[in-house]
């Protein structure tokens, strides 16, 4: 073999272990921290000013237990039609959330306490619904197992309300937010409400969070 060629190829090798050498030591490929799983209910690791998943997790719970107590809605002798959901029930204040997460877990508390003492709509499962009928009437599917209805159903009551909240903040950088959050039931005939509730708190932060 040719001297040449033969220390050619001995360089390249060199070169490459050098270099494969300097790769390894100023990479680090450290391990990422393993995910924490925190209780709903109560103050996470990351926290801010707006409305976070214990005061959703509050605010429902005190709801569903007030309407529950509630003669004109939880006490007839023939269960109340209530849709609960988030079409009149309206974010003015300054915190970005999505605010059928509030009106969605509020409906599945009360779905599942009530024990048939209140009949919830599903509103906004109405194209849903429709669509289904249709096919039957149509032909093209059964009737299922409960029967053919006339008509839809009609609610008594429905929910709406407001969030709204009032800013403060100091030079030094504190934030303060106050929330008032607002529940009422509306008889769907008379326009009367029948029931209502609020909840409100306040927090203080020198650095606010991201809400996403």
């Amino acid at each position: 073999m040719n001297t040449k060629p033969k220390l050619f190829i001995i360089g390249l090798v060199s070169l490459l272990s050098t270099a494969c050498t300097v790769y390894d030591t100023n990479v680090r490929n450290e391990r990422g921290r393993p995910t924490l799983y925190n209780d709903i209910s109560e103050v996470g690791p990351v926290a801010g000013i707006g409305i976070e998943s214990q005061d959703l997790t509050a605010m429902t719970d005190l709801m569903m237990r007030d309407i529950l107590t509630s003669p004109e809605l939880a006490g007839r002798s023939v269960a109340p039609r209530v849709i609960i959901d988030g079409e009149y029930f309206s974010n003015e204040s300054s915190s970005r959330l999505n605010k059928k997460m509030i009106t969605d877990r509020l409906r599945i508390l009360l779905n599942r306490a009530a024990s048939g003492r209140m009949f919830f709509i599903g509103r906004h499962y109405s194209h849903m619904v429709n669509r289904e009928r249709k096919l039957k009437r149509e032909g093209m599917v059964d009737t299922g197992t409960t029967g053919l209805a006339k008509k839809t159903a009609g609610a008594d009551f429905r929910l709406g309300g407001r969030i709204s909240s009032m800013d403060s903040r100091t030079q030094s950088g504190y934030t303060s937010r106050y929330h008032q959050i607002i529940f009422e039931m509306v008889e769907l005939e008379t326009g009367g409400i029948v029931w209502s509730n609020m909840y409100e708190f306040k927090k203080t932060a020198q650095d606010d969070i991201v809400y996403r």
